[in-house]
Protein backbone atom coordinates (compact mmCIF):
# COMPACT_ATOMS: atom_id res chain seq x y z
CA UNK A 1 0.00 0.00 0.00
CA UNK A 2 2.87 2.77 0.50
CA UNK A 3 4.62 1.53 -2.61
CA UNK A 4 1.19 2.59 -4.42
CA UNK A 5 0.66 5.57 -2.82
CA UNK A 6 3.92 6.55 -3.41
CA UNK A 7 3.54 5.68 -7.56
CA UNK A 8 0.37 7.93 -7.02
CA UNK A 9 1.62 10.85 -5.28
CA UNK A 10 4.64 11.16 -8.00
CA UNK A 11 2.34 10.90 -10.58
CA UNK A 12 0.57 13.73 -9.59
CA UNK A 13 3.68 15.73 -8.68
CA UNK A 14 4.39 15.36 -12.53
CA UNK A 15 1.21 15.90 -13.82
CA UNK A 16 1.04 19.23 -11.66
CA UNK A 17 4.22 20.67 -12.91
CA UNK A 18 4.21 19.26 -16.60
CA UNK A 19 0.67 21.30 -16.67
CA UNK A 20 0.67 24.18 -14.38
CA UNK A 21 4.65 24.41 -14.22
CA UNK A 22 4.48 24.98 -10.23
CA UNK A 23 4.43 22.30 -7.65
CA UNK A 24 0.93 21.27 -6.47
CA UNK A 25 -0.61 24.26 -3.32
CA UNK A 26 -2.24 21.63 -1.60
CA UNK A 27 0.19 18.77 -1.92
CA UNK A 28 0.42 18.13 2.09
CA UNK A 29 -3.55 17.52 1.62
CA UNK A 30 -3.50 15.02 -0.75
CA UNK A 31 -0.62 13.37 1.18
CA UNK A 32 -2.47 13.56 3.88
CA UNK A 33 -6.03 12.15 1.95
CA UNK A 34 -4.05 9.39 0.42
CA UNK A 35 -2.16 8.37 3.53
CA UNK A 36 -5.68 8.10 5.56
CA UNK A 37 -7.37 6.37 2.84
CA UNK A 38 -4.00 4.02 2.93
CA UNK A 39 -4.71 3.42 6.65
CA UNK A 40 -7.94 3.57 7.11
CA UNK A 41 -8.33 0.38 4.17
CA UNK A 42 -4.93 -1.38 5.34
CA UNK A 43 -7.34 -1.04 9.12
CA UNK A 44 -10.27 -2.27 7.53
CA UNK A 45 -8.42 -5.48 6.28
CA UNK A 46 -6.44 -6.50 8.92
CA UNK A 47 -10.01 -6.27 10.94
CA UNK A 48 -12.22 -7.79 8.62
CA UNK A 49 -10.46 -10.22 5.89
CA UNK A 50 -7.13 -10.46 7.58
CA UNK A 51 -6.15 -13.33 5.54
CA UNK A 52 -7.24 -11.95 2.01
CA UNK A 53 -4.80 -11.57 -0.99
CA UNK A 54 -2.25 -8.84 0.25
CA UNK A 55 -2.21 -7.85 -3.63
CA UNK A 56 -5.24 -6.94 -4.77
CA UNK A 57 -6.61 -3.97 -3.15
CA UNK A 58 -3.19 -2.21 -3.31
CA UNK A 59 -3.43 -2.82 -7.04
CA UNK A 60 -6.89 -1.35 -7.57
CA UNK A 61 -5.92 1.67 -5.31
CA UNK A 62 -3.15 2.34 -8.03
CA UNK A 63 -5.24 2.12 -10.75
CA UNK A 64 -7.92 4.11 -8.97
CA UNK A 65 -5.03 6.94 -8.65
CA UNK A 66 -3.33 6.56 -12.32
CA UNK A 67 -6.57 7.71 -13.69
CA UNK A 68 -7.47 9.91 -10.82
CA UNK A 69 -3.93 12.01 -12.36
CA UNK A 70 -5.13 11.50 -15.69
CA UNK A 71 -7.99 12.86 -15.14
CA UNK A 72 -6.90 15.56 -12.69
CA UNK A 73 -4.69 16.76 -15.70
CA UNK A 74 -6.90 16.74 -18.31
CA UNK A 75 -9.77 18.71 -16.61
CA UNK A 76 -7.92 22.29 -17.16
CA UNK A 77 -8.49 22.29 -20.92
CA UNK A 78 -11.39 23.82 -22.65
CA UNK A 79 -12.59 20.64 -24.18
CA UNK A 80 -13.83 19.69 -20.88
CA UNK A 81 -14.53 22.83 -19.24
CA UNK A 82 -18.11 23.12 -20.76
CA UNK A 83 -19.79 19.89 -19.06
CA UNK A 84 -17.21 18.88 -16.46
CA UNK A 85 -15.74 22.15 -14.74
CA UNK A 86 -14.85 19.96 -11.60
CA UNK A 87 -14.06 16.75 -12.84
CA UNK A 88 -10.99 16.03 -10.49
CA UNK A 89 -13.58 16.84 -8.05
CA UNK A 90 -16.41 14.62 -8.34
CA UNK A 91 -13.82 12.22 -9.33
CA UNK A 92 -12.49 12.21 -5.94
CA UNK A 93 -16.21 12.35 -4.05
CA UNK A 94 -16.77 9.51 -6.37
CA UNK A 95 -13.26 7.74 -5.17
CA UNK A 96 -14.48 8.29 -1.63
CA UNK A 97 -17.91 7.00 -2.08
CA UNK A 98 -16.57 3.65 -3.40
CA UNK A 99 -14.05 3.48 -0.52
CA UNK A 100 -17.07 3.70 1.68
CA UNK A 101 -18.99 1.36 -0.22
CA UNK A 102 -15.91 -1.70 -0.42
CA UNK A 103 -16.17 -1.04 3.68
CA UNK A 104 -20.02 -1.38 4.13
CA UNK A 105 -19.87 -4.39 1.96
CA UNK A 106 -17.28 -5.84 4.14
CA UNK A 107 -19.16 -5.56 6.94
CA UNK A 108 -22.60 -6.63 5.59
CA UNK A 109 -21.41 -9.66 3.97
CA UNK A 110 -19.82 -11.50 6.59
CA UNK A 111 -19.78 -14.91 4.78
CA UNK A 112 -19.92 -15.31 0.71
CA UNK A 113 -22.48 -17.90 1.38
CA UNK A 114 -24.83 -15.90 2.68
CA UNK A 115 -25.70 -14.59 -0.78
CA UNK A 116 -26.78 -17.61 -2.21
CA UNK A 117 -29.92 -17.70 -0.27
CA UNK A 118 -30.71 -13.95 -1.84
CA UNK A 119 -30.35 -15.25 -5.31
CA UNK A 120 -33.98 -14.73 -7.07
CA UNK A 121 -34.49 -11.62 -5.07
CA UNK A 122 -31.32 -10.46 -6.47
CA UNK A 123 -32.13 -11.56 -10.25
CA UNK A 124 -35.35 -9.64 -9.85
CA UNK A 125 -33.51 -6.54 -8.36
CA UNK A 126 -30.81 -6.80 -11.02
CA UNK A 127 -33.49 -7.18 -13.99
CA UNK A 128 -35.37 -4.04 -12.28
CA UNK A 129 -32.19 -2.31 -12.66
CA UNK A 130 -31.52 -3.12 -16.35
CA UNK A 131 -35.14 -1.74 -17.09
CA UNK A 132 -34.79 1.85 -14.99
CA UNK A 133 -33.03 3.46 -18.12
CA UNK A 134 -36.30 2.43 -19.92
CA UNK A 135 -38.51 3.76 -17.27
CA UNK A 136 -40.16 7.65 -18.43
CA UNK A 137 -39.24 10.37 -16.72
CA UNK A 138 -36.30 8.11 -14.73
CA UNK A 139 -33.48 8.34 -18.02
CA UNK A 140 -31.02 10.92 -18.18
CA UNK A 141 -31.33 12.90 -21.30
CA UNK A 142 -28.33 14.71 -20.71
CA UNK A 143 -26.39 11.76 -20.27
CA UNK A 144 -28.00 9.04 -22.75
CA UNK A 145 -26.03 10.09 -25.87
CA UNK A 146 -27.34 9.18 -29.14
CA UNK A 147 -29.48 6.50 -29.35
CA UNK A 148 -27.49 4.66 -25.95
CA UNK A 149 -29.90 4.24 -22.83
CA UNK A 150 -28.16 3.55 -19.90
CA UNK A 151 -28.16 6.68 -17.42
CA UNK A 152 -30.81 7.32 -14.48
CA UNK A 153 -31.62 10.43 -13.07
CA UNK A 154 -32.93 10.21 -9.50
CA UNK A 155 -32.24 14.24 -8.04
CA UNK A 156 -29.49 15.37 -8.49
CA UNK A 157 -27.51 11.87 -9.08
CA UNK A 158 -26.95 10.40 -12.49
CA UNK A 159 -25.80 6.72 -12.48
CA UNK A 160 -25.70 3.34 -14.55
CA UNK A 161 -27.58 0.90 -12.87
CA UNK A 162 -26.15 -1.50 -15.48
CA UNK A 163 -22.52 -1.92 -13.25
CA UNK A 164 -24.56 -2.61 -10.13
CA UNK A 165 -26.41 -5.29 -11.90
CA UNK A 166 -23.86 -7.52 -13.07
CA UNK A 167 -22.32 -8.05 -10.08
CA UNK A 168 -25.78 -8.98 -9.02
CA UNK A 169 -26.07 -11.49 -12.03
CA UNK A 170 -23.03 -13.04 -11.49
CA UNK A 171 -24.05 -13.55 -7.44
CA UNK A 172 -27.34 -15.73 -9.34
CA UNK A 173 -25.26 -17.05 -11.89
CA UNK A 174 -23.10 -18.98 -9.49
CA UNK A 175 -25.67 -19.81 -7.25
CA UNK A 176 -27.91 -21.66 -9.85
CA UNK A 177 -25.20 -23.44 -11.33
CA UNK A 178 -23.73 -24.63 -8.79
CA UNK A 179 -27.70 -25.96 -7.36
CA UNK A 180 -28.11 -27.64 -11.04
CA UNK A 181 -24.71 -28.88 -11.89
CA UNK A 182 -24.94 -32.54 -11.85
CA UNK A 183 -28.11 -31.99 -14.45
CA UNK A 184 -26.11 -30.07 -16.52
CA UNK A 185 -23.13 -31.94 -16.34
CA UNK A 186 -24.81 -35.60 -16.95
CA UNK A 187 -25.68 -37.21 -20.21
CA UNK A 188 -29.24 -38.56 -20.17
CA UNK A 189 -30.90 -37.87 -23.32
CA UNK A 190 -29.50 -40.49 -26.56
CA UNK A 191 -28.80 -39.23 -29.97
CA UNK A 192 -27.79 -41.55 -32.77
CA UNK A 193 -24.96 -43.26 -30.85
CA UNK A 194 -23.85 -40.32 -28.07
CA UNK A 195 -25.42 -39.34 -25.46
CA UNK A 196 -26.06 -35.45 -24.69
CA UNK A 197 -26.67 -33.54 -21.56
CA UNK A 198 -30.49 -32.49 -20.78
CA UNK A 199 -30.67 -28.97 -21.53
CA UNK A 200 -33.95 -28.40 -19.79
CA UNK A 201 -32.20 -27.27 -16.46
CA UNK A 202 -30.77 -24.52 -18.82
CA UNK A 203 -34.50 -23.05 -19.07
CA UNK A 204 -34.55 -20.64 -16.22
CA UNK A 205 -30.58 -19.20 -16.44
CA UNK A 206 -31.45 -18.81 -20.51
CA UNK A 207 -34.36 -17.13 -19.92
CA UNK A 208 -32.71 -15.04 -17.07
CA UNK A 209 -29.66 -13.83 -19.67
CA UNK A 210 -31.67 -13.73 -22.40
CA UNK A 211 -33.86 -10.57 -20.70
CA UNK A 212 -30.83 -9.23 -19.38
CA UNK A 213 -29.08 -9.20 -22.86
CA UNK A 214 -32.66 -8.27 -24.84
CA UNK A 215 -33.16 -5.01 -22.33
CA UNK A 216 -29.56 -4.04 -22.95
CA UNK A 217 -30.16 -4.21 -26.43
CA UNK A 218 -33.18 -2.09 -26.15
CA UNK A 219 -31.06 0.84 -24.63
CA UNK A 220 -28.34 0.01 -27.70
CA UNK A 221 -25.79 -0.89 -25.35
CA UNK A 222 -22.97 -2.88 -27.38
CA UNK A 223 -20.26 -3.32 -24.34
CA UNK A 224 -22.44 -4.79 -21.94
CA UNK A 225 -23.91 -7.33 -23.41
CA UNK A 226 -21.25 -8.62 -24.67
CA UNK A 227 -19.95 -8.71 -21.29
CA UNK A 228 -22.69 -10.21 -20.05
CA UNK A 229 -22.33 -12.90 -22.80
CA UNK A 230 -18.90 -13.79 -21.65
CA UNK A 231 -19.71 -13.74 -18.41
CA UNK A 232 -22.93 -16.16 -18.76
CA UNK A 233 -20.78 -18.67 -20.90
CA UNK A 234 -16.92 -18.74 -18.70
CA UNK A 235 -19.57 -19.84 -15.95
CA UNK A 236 -21.33 -22.20 -17.47
CA UNK A 237 -18.33 -23.98 -18.90
CA UNK A 238 -15.99 -23.97 -15.70
CA UNK A 239 -19.11 -25.62 -14.39
CA UNK A 240 -20.00 -28.94 -16.39
CA UNK A 241 -16.54 -28.82 -18.38
CA UNK A 242 -18.31 -29.41 -21.48
CA UNK A 243 -17.52 -28.35 -24.66
CA UNK A 244 -20.91 -28.72 -26.09
CA UNK A 245 -22.35 -25.58 -24.32
CA UNK A 246 -18.97 -23.50 -26.25
CA UNK A 247 -19.95 -24.30 -29.42
CA UNK A 248 -23.81 -24.18 -29.00
CA UNK A 249 -22.84 -20.40 -26.89
CA UNK A 250 -20.74 -19.30 -30.06
CA UNK A 251 -23.41 -20.52 -32.46
CA UNK A 252 -25.55 -18.48 -30.63
CA UNK A 253 -23.47 -15.36 -30.24
CA UNK A 254 -22.90 -15.25 -34.20
CA UNK A 255 -26.67 -15.41 -34.41
CA UNK A 256 -27.80 -13.02 -32.10
CA UNK A 257 -24.86 -10.84 -33.76
CA UNK A 258 -26.29 -11.32 -37.30
CA UNK A 259 -29.68 -10.45 -35.86
CA UNK A 260 -28.42 -7.13 -33.59
CA UNK A 261 -25.80 -5.46 -36.80
CA UNK A 262 -29.93 -6.05 -38.75
CA UNK A 263 -31.83 -3.80 -36.10
CA UNK A 264 -29.03 -1.48 -34.19
CA UNK A 265 -27.18 0.83 -37.23
CA UNK A 266 -24.26 1.35 -34.56
CA UNK A 267 -22.69 -2.35 -34.57
CA UNK A 268 -22.17 -1.82 -38.66
CA UNK A 269 -20.61 1.36 -37.71
CA UNK A 270 -18.35 0.72 -35.37
CA UNK A 271 -17.04 -2.57 -37.20
CA UNK A 272 -16.51 -0.04 -40.11
CA UNK A 273 -14.84 2.47 -38.27
CA UNK A 274 -12.76 -0.44 -36.58
CA UNK A 275 -11.47 -1.70 -39.93
CA UNK A 276 -10.92 1.82 -41.32
CA UNK A 277 -11.01 5.16 -38.90
CA UNK A 278 -8.87 6.96 -41.78
CA UNK A 279 -11.50 7.36 -44.78
CA UNK A 280 -14.00 8.96 -43.09
CA UNK A 281 -11.31 12.00 -42.22
CA UNK A 282 -10.71 11.60 -46.07
CA UNK A 283 -14.80 11.50 -46.79
CA UNK A 284 -15.23 14.60 -44.22
CA UNK A 285 -17.10 12.92 -41.82
CA UNK A 286 -14.07 13.65 -39.58
CA UNK A 287 -16.18 13.45 -36.50
CA UNK A 288 -17.16 9.71 -36.89
CA UNK A 289 -13.84 8.03 -36.93
CA UNK A 290 -12.03 10.79 -34.90
CA UNK A 291 -11.55 9.70 -31.72
CA UNK A 292 -9.92 6.27 -32.77
CA UNK A 293 -7.39 8.15 -34.99
CA UNK A 294 -6.60 10.86 -32.77
CA UNK A 295 -6.02 7.48 -30.07
CA UNK A 296 -3.67 5.85 -32.48
CA UNK A 297 -1.45 9.13 -32.98
CA UNK A 298 -1.55 9.57 -29.03
CA UNK A 299 -0.28 6.37 -28.28
CA UNK A 300 2.22 6.44 -31.62
CA UNK A 301 3.44 9.98 -30.12
CA UNK A 302 3.93 8.23 -27.23
CA UNK A 303 6.75 5.90 -28.06
CA UNK A 304 8.60 3.83 -25.56
CA UNK A 305 8.62 6.01 -22.51
CA UNK A 306 5.81 8.36 -23.33
CA UNK A 307 6.08 12.04 -23.56
CA UNK A 308 5.47 12.42 -19.73
CA UNK A 309 3.02 13.18 -17.27
CA UNK A 310 1.42 16.97 -18.27
CA UNK A 311 3.68 17.54 -21.27
CA UNK A 312 1.81 15.54 -23.92
CA UNK A 313 -1.63 16.38 -25.57
CA UNK A 314 -4.12 13.85 -24.59
CA UNK A 315 -6.67 16.49 -24.27
CA UNK A 316 -6.98 16.51 -28.01
CA UNK A 317 -9.14 12.93 -27.95
CA UNK A 318 -12.36 12.65 -27.57
CA UNK A 319 -13.92 11.91 -24.26
CA UNK A 320 -10.40 10.99 -23.14
CA UNK A 321 -11.09 10.98 -19.87
CA UNK A 322 -13.37 7.24 -20.28
CA UNK A 323 -13.16 5.55 -23.25
CA UNK A 324 -10.11 6.68 -24.41
CA UNK A 325 -8.07 7.02 -21.35
CA UNK A 326 -5.79 4.22 -21.88
CA UNK A 327 -4.66 5.88 -25.38
CA UNK A 328 -4.49 9.16 -22.98
CA UNK A 329 -2.12 7.38 -20.23
CA UNK A 330 -0.27 5.40 -23.41
CA UNK A 331 0.92 9.05 -24.87
CA UNK A 332 2.39 10.20 -21.58
CA UNK A 333 3.40 7.23 -19.89
CA UNK A 334 4.45 5.26 -23.25
CA UNK A 335 4.52 1.72 -23.87
CA UNK A 336 6.45 0.71 -20.54
CA UNK A 337 3.15 2.54 -18.74
CA UNK A 338 0.74 1.17 -20.56
CA UNK A 339 2.35 -2.25 -20.13
CA UNK A 340 2.38 -1.51 -16.23
CA UNK A 341 -1.62 -0.92 -16.36
CA UNK A 342 -2.10 -4.79 -17.99
CA UNK A 343 0.35 -5.66 -15.77
CA UNK A 344 -1.84 -4.72 -13.18
CA UNK A 345 -5.47 -5.56 -14.30
CA UNK A 346 -3.13 -9.01 -14.91
CA UNK A 347 -2.11 -9.06 -11.34
CA UNK A 348 -6.19 -8.55 -10.23
CA UNK A 349 -7.23 -11.38 -12.55
CA UNK A 350 -4.27 -13.66 -10.79
CA UNK A 351 -5.79 -12.48 -7.34
CA UNK A 352 -9.36 -13.47 -8.51
CA UNK A 353 -8.78 -16.73 -9.98
CA UNK A 354 -6.27 -17.84 -6.68
CA UNK A 355 -9.45 -17.22 -4.45
CA UNK A 356 -11.39 -18.96 -6.86
CA UNK A 357 -9.66 -21.87 -6.60
CA UNK A 358 -9.00 -21.13 -2.45
CA UNK A 359 -12.93 -20.52 -2.16
CA UNK A 360 -14.62 -23.30 0.26
CA UNK A 361 -17.84 -23.92 -1.49
CA UNK A 362 -18.75 -24.16 -5.05
CA UNK A 363 -20.99 -21.00 -4.60
CA UNK A 364 -17.63 -19.28 -3.84
CA UNK A 365 -15.29 -20.70 -6.03
CA UNK A 366 -17.64 -19.90 -8.87
CA UNK A 367 -18.93 -15.97 -7.47
CA UNK A 368 -15.14 -15.24 -7.59
CA UNK A 369 -14.68 -16.49 -11.35
CA UNK A 370 -17.56 -14.68 -12.22
CA UNK A 371 -16.28 -11.59 -10.55
CA UNK A 372 -12.62 -11.66 -12.21
CA UNK A 373 -14.55 -12.39 -15.44
CA UNK A 374 -15.99 -8.98 -15.28
CA UNK A 375 -12.96 -6.97 -14.51
CA UNK A 376 -10.89 -9.31 -17.01
CA UNK A 377 -12.94 -9.15 -20.05
CA UNK A 378 -14.10 -5.85 -19.46
CA UNK A 379 -10.57 -4.39 -19.16
CA UNK A 380 -9.74 -6.11 -22.31
CA UNK A 381 -12.44 -5.37 -24.18
CA UNK A 382 -11.62 -1.09 -23.79
CA UNK A 383 -8.02 -1.84 -24.21
CA UNK A 384 -8.32 -3.82 -27.15
CA UNK A 385 -10.81 -1.57 -28.85
CA UNK A 386 -8.47 1.62 -27.90
CA UNK A 387 -5.35 -0.02 -29.77
CA UNK A 388 -7.78 -1.26 -32.54
CA UNK A 389 -7.71 -4.73 -31.85
CA UNK A 390 -11.70 -5.09 -31.65
CA UNK A 391 -14.26 -2.82 -31.96
CA UNK A 392 -15.05 -0.64 -29.36
CA UNK A 393 -18.01 -1.81 -27.22
CA UNK A 394 -17.83 1.77 -25.31
CA UNK A 395 -17.46 0.30 -21.83
CA UNK A 396 -15.03 1.77 -19.08
CA UNK A 397 -11.71 0.87 -18.05
CA UNK A 398 -12.40 -0.40 -14.66
CA UNK A 399 -10.59 1.75 -11.42
CA UNK A 400 -8.70 3.80 -14.16
CA UNK A 401 -12.21 5.33 -16.62
CA UNK A 402 -13.90 8.80 -15.16
CA UNK A 403 -17.23 7.26 -13.92
CA UNK A 404 -19.15 7.31 -10.66
CA UNK A 405 -21.20 4.26 -10.52
CA UNK A 406 -18.55 2.37 -12.31
CA UNK A 407 -15.97 2.82 -9.75
CA UNK A 408 -18.27 2.40 -6.34
CA UNK A 409 -19.30 -0.76 -8.13
CA UNK A 410 -16.18 -2.23 -8.75
CA UNK A 411 -15.31 -1.39 -5.64
CA UNK A 412 -18.02 -3.27 -4.33
CA UNK A 413 -16.49 -6.19 -6.18
CA UNK A 414 -13.18 -6.03 -5.01
CA UNK A 415 -14.60 -6.36 -1.62
CA UNK A 416 -16.88 -9.72 -2.36
CA UNK A 417 -13.53 -10.62 -3.84
CA UNK A 418 -11.55 -9.85 -0.36
CA UNK A 419 -13.66 -11.67 1.64
CA UNK A 420 -14.41 -14.82 -0.76
CA UNK A 421 -10.21 -14.90 -0.83
CA UNK A 422 -10.05 -14.29 3.14
CA UNK A 423 -12.38 -17.33 3.45
CA UNK A 424 -10.33 -19.51 1.45
CA UNK A 425 -6.87 -18.66 3.14
CA UNK A 426 -8.19 -18.58 6.65
CA UNK A 427 -7.13 -21.42 9.46
CA UNK A 428 -9.51 -24.04 9.37
CA UNK A 429 -11.75 -24.01 12.70
CA UNK A 430 -10.12 -26.24 15.27
CA UNK A 431 -6.14 -25.35 13.60
CA UNK A 432 -3.93 -23.85 15.07
CA UNK A 433 -1.39 -23.18 12.64
CA UNK A 434 -1.87 -20.61 9.89
CA UNK A 435 -1.78 -22.87 6.49
CA UNK A 436 -4.12 -22.47 3.84
CA UNK A 437 -7.79 -24.13 4.21
CA UNK A 438 -6.84 -25.51 0.75
CA UNK A 439 -3.39 -26.92 2.36
CA UNK A 440 -5.35 -28.09 5.34
CA UNK A 441 -7.83 -30.03 3.02
CA UNK A 442 -5.14 -31.77 1.25
CA UNK A 443 -3.90 -32.75 4.58
CA UNK A 444 -7.15 -34.31 5.74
Amino acid sequence: MIVGALVVLFAYVLATLGTFNHLPRKFALVVGVVAGLGLVINVVNRRLVPDADPVLMPVAMVLNGLGFVMIFRLAPFEAYRDYAPHLAGYETVWTLLGIGAYILTLLVVHRSRDLERYRYLLLFLAIGLLLMPLVPHLGDAAENVGAVKLWVKVGPISFQPVEISKILLVIFFASYFVEKKELLSMSTNRVGNHMLPDLRPLGPIAFAWVCSVAVILLERDIGFSLLLFVLFLAMLWVTTGRWLYLVIGVIAFAGGTYLASEILHQINQRVEIWLDPWKYLANGTAQIGLQPVLGELGLAKGGLTGTGLGLGDPFLIPVAQSDFIFAALGEELGLIGAAAIVIGFALMVGSGLRASLRARSDFSRLAALGLTVIVGFQAFFIMAGVVRLLPLTGVTLPFVSYGGSSLVANYVLVALLMRISSEGAAPLPGRRDSAPAVTQLART
